[in-house]
């Protein structure tokens, strides 16, 4: 199990590095200059490239990313370019509120794809079963930034029952939690779905229900147990993309989280956030990635015995 867990860290470390540095060369490369965003189009050029070599944005770009990786190695994120503030005080600023939207996301996405799934499974080929996976192929076709503003005209500007943007009370919390939950739903449902049926035909299953076992209790001891480690893998996977669907969700919501701070520093050009931002989006996909992984030994003994 050691092994196991020092090759993953090692594994892990390869891949944040990958990522910083390509998001640190892209970002580099896309049109459109800081200093010129930051002074406006009437600062003097004396001024833009007195400001380019005090920031160090005159160096090379070898440099640039030796000093960007420098600061890493230091837990150091640097300065915003926007606001000269430092970059992990504003990335603290707004990992509460992202952390809220994703956490009530997947318990919307566990509300919705637990019932359904098993539902589909035990009503197979049934109306059921239909309207279920109907469901999950919406909810998988209909993109974030279609659904979003879709719910906002319904329940906003229609009914006018939650707020359309902003982050003052728990209200305003249900709409972009929907909007991420409901595509999650429809993915993880048809994976329930999936993994009860091929557990259901088993042969242990067939000797439960012939003790006379009822459905229930067939479900909860017996088959959603032995069919959680595909479900494990979807529902780890899928927590890491809500970060990354939070970047549109969150701008469409005004919601002032990680993602909204990634568009505004795209717009600005502000080097050092985006990166911060990226790198914290990578390192959490990661992170969860292996705690999935380390969640299959406590499901299921054999994978501990493969490690």
């Amino acid at each position: 199990m050691l092994n196991y867990l020092v090759k993953r860290i090692f594994t892990a470390v390869i891949v944040i590095l990958g990522v910083s540095t390509a998001v640190f060369l892209l970002i580099h490369v896309v049109p459109g200059d800081p200093i010129q965003a930051m002074l406006g189009e009437t600062a003097l050029p004396g001024n833009i490239e007195a400001i380019r070599i005090a920031l160090g944005l005159d160096l090379p770009i070898h440099q640039q990313w030796l000093e960007f990786m420098r600061g890493l190695l230091r837990f150091d994120l640097g300065e915003s370019l926007y606001s000269r503030r430092a970059v992990a005080e504003i990335i603290y600023e707004r990992l509460g509120p992202t952390a809220v939207l994703a956490f009530a996301s997947l318990v919307i996405a566990m509300l919705i794809a637990f019932p359904l799934g098993i539902l589909a499974a035990i009503c197979k080929n049934t109306i059921w079963d239909s309207l279920a996976m109907s469901f999950s192929i919406l909810g998988v076709a209909i993109p974030n930034f279609w659904m979003g503003p879709v719910l906002i005209l319904v329940f906003s500007i229609g009914l006018g029952w939650l707020p359309v943007s902003g982050h003052e009370s728990i209200s305003s919390l249900v709409l972009p939690a929907l909007t991420l939950g409901t595509a999650l739903a429809a993915i993880l449902s048809r994976m329930i779905r999936s993994a009860l049926l091929e557990v259901l035909n088993e042969d242990y299953i067939i000797a439960a229900r012939a003790r006379g076992l009822s459905t229930l209790h067939i479900l909860l001891q017996h088959a959603l147990p032995n069919a959680a480690l595909p479900v494990i893998t979807v529902l780890g996977m899928q927590f890491g993309n809500l970060l990354a669907g939070a970047v549109i969700t969150e701008t469409i919501f005004s919601w002032p989280g990680i993602g909204q701070l990634t568009i505004e520093s795209i717009q600005r050009r502000d080097y050092p956030v985006v990166q911060a931002c990226v790198l914290l989006i990578s390192i959490t996909y990661v992170f969860i990635n292996l705690v999935t992984d380390l969640c299959y030994g406590m499901v299921d003994p054999r994978v501990r015995v493969e490690q």
